[in-house]
């Protein structure tokens, strides 16, 4: 079975999609699918940012996507941090076939993320591509039983587009009250924040104890 990965280069998914590609056998990571030449039995699209025009598609018999939501609710961006500020503390990741559409392609599998509500940043993207691993290998390892995908079911929803003004704290608010969105910050790219007196205050949070992640 011919297997590669695509992944967007410079952004968090990278370094797990090279442990992925170890844990598959002769298996080929590409970080731009004009660069994808030949065909594959299976391309997990994990983590890639860039729309993919049909022709590449049809090279593939599968084009697999994991999206951290219960599709077809919570289409569209950072479903699992959207999730998160509303309070959830157990997220469905659904893997289907990618296509020209947004998020709407048929389920191959559905499998849920149980958190504890301490997880940070660093640790959510942990797990987030432990089960998107998991997922992985599990579909390849059982391919006979997941091959034949089945059309989403449901009212569709969608989440949009995160942006740095969602990192904004309301200093009226405690810290319990938007402790998830401290939770879903990166404190390098998009940290929290408030304004009081015509200045701008960035805030930082880690776990005293924490653990090493990639």
């Amino acid at each position: 079975m011919k297997v590669a990965i695509l992944t967007s280069p410079n952004q968090w998914f990278v370094d797990y999609a090279k442990d992925l590609q170890l844990k598959i056998r002769d298996s080929v990571l590409f970080f731009e699918h004009k660069n994808l030449n030949e065909s594959f039995d299976i391309l997990f699209i994990l983590g890639y940012h860039k729309i993919i025009e049909e022709k590449y598609l049809k090279l593939n018999l599968h084009n697999i996507v994991i999206h951290e939501s219960d599709l077809p609710k919570g289409k569209g961006w950072a479903p699992l941090f959207w999730q998160i500020l509303e309070g959830q503390d157990e997220i469905v990741f659904s893997m289907f076939e990618a296509s020209n559409g947004i998020d709407n392609g048929n389920i191959y599998m559905k499998k849920r993320l149980i958190l504890d509500g301490t997880e940070l940043n660093k640790q959510l993207r942990a797990k987030q591509a432990e089960l998107t691993i998991q997922m992985c290998l599990e579909f390849i390892k059982n391919y006979e039983k997941y091959k034949f995908s089945k059309p989403q079911v449901g009212e569709e929803s969608f989440y949009k587009k995160r942006t740095e003004k969602d990192s904004e704290l309301n200093i009226e608010k405690s810290i319990n009250e938007q402790f998830n969105l401290f939770r879903i910050v990166d404190n390098e790219n998009y940290p929290a924040f408030f304004y009081k007196g015509g200045e701008k205050y960035i805030l930082k949070i880690e776990k005293s104890s924490d653990e090493k992640v990639f």
